[in-house]
């Protein structure tokens, strides 16, 4: 049985979670291009390497991040995703369509 220590709740069964992705910066989605988006949103450079990921504690419906390594699947920390986002991240609105008119 693998064991992944949830930075909440401990040591659990690793069913218990539920893998959301690689933390990535998020390009600019008002300014991107459709293949930067696409790259952000499928694409990993699936390389042997320590990196850093989203992670899903579904009983508790808590996300957290941990670091893998990709090639022994080793998980070597987990920690609260307040140590490394620890600003506000402010959105910019789409700027307004053409007038819809009114049925």
């Amino acid at each position: 049985m693998k064991i992944m220590n949830c930075p909440l709740n401990g040591p659990r069964n690793i069913s218990e979670f539920v893998y959301g992705g690689e933390v990535k910066t998020m390009p600019n989605a008002l300014t991107c291009s459709d293949k930067e988006w696409a790259e952000y949103v499928f694409y990993s450079e699936n390389t042997v390497r320590v990196v850093t990921e989203w992670w899903f504690h579904s009983p508790s419906g808590y996300w957290f991040i941990a670091e893998r390594h990709t090639a022994s699947d080793e998980i070597l920390k987990t920690y609260d995703p307040s140590e490394l986002f620890n600003k506000r991240v402010e959105f910019e609105s789409a700027p307004a369509s053409v007038e819809e008119k009114p049925v």
